[in-house]
């Protein structure tokens, strides 16, 4: 079964996640959930390992901890201004910031889907951070502000137009 990474970050929608989770394995994923150290905060960890079946990841491993499964797929979501940013800068502050760095050199497909609003989104760092992104292939998916629920769907159907699997 093919391994998705989950990557969260610190954002009001982030304790919603299970249902991207839910959604991706519907679609034959395995899910393995990364969480920003301040994403820990706003999502119910006891209960995404319990929907994963593996351990939710903040921080690197010990040289004595097992390794996580390859990622054949990273999605990113919620994507908050501070991480996209600082991925666009290669900057690896965190665990999960550094396996963001990694994947497009390894050939990894990613999606990210922000959660920003329209005055962070209108900054030029921001503008500038999503074009070098796009500009290495990783996917950045453009989500309607204001539109309700969370757009969770869209963080897969790009998946699925980058030729990731499943």
């Amino acid at each position: 079964m093919p391994v998705l990474y989950v990557i969260i970050c610190a954002a009001g929608v982030a304790g919603d996640v299970g249902c991207l989770v839910e959604m991706a394995q519907n679609e034959g994923w395995a899910v393995q959930v990364v969480a920003t150290p301040s994403a820990l905060d706003f999502i119910d960890v006891p209960a995404l390992e319990k929907q994963t079946g593996r351990s939710v990841r903040s921080t690197y491993r010990k040289p004595n901890e097992p390794k996580s499964p390859r990622a054949d797929a990273i999605v990113v979501a919620p994507a908050t201004f501070n991480t996209i940013n600082k991925f666009a800068q290669g900057i690896t502050d965190s665990y999960a910031l550094g396996v963001m760095a990694e994947a497009p050199g390894l050939g990894i497909p990613l999606v990210v889907l922000p959660a920003v609003n329209s005055a962070l989104a209108a900054r030029v760092p921001f503008r500038a951070a999503v074009e070098s992104l796009r500009a290495e292939g990783v996917h950045v998916v453009r989500t309607p502000e204001g539109a309700g629920a969370f757009p969770w769907h869209l963080a897969l159907a790009a998946l699925q137009r980058s030729n990731g699997r499943p």
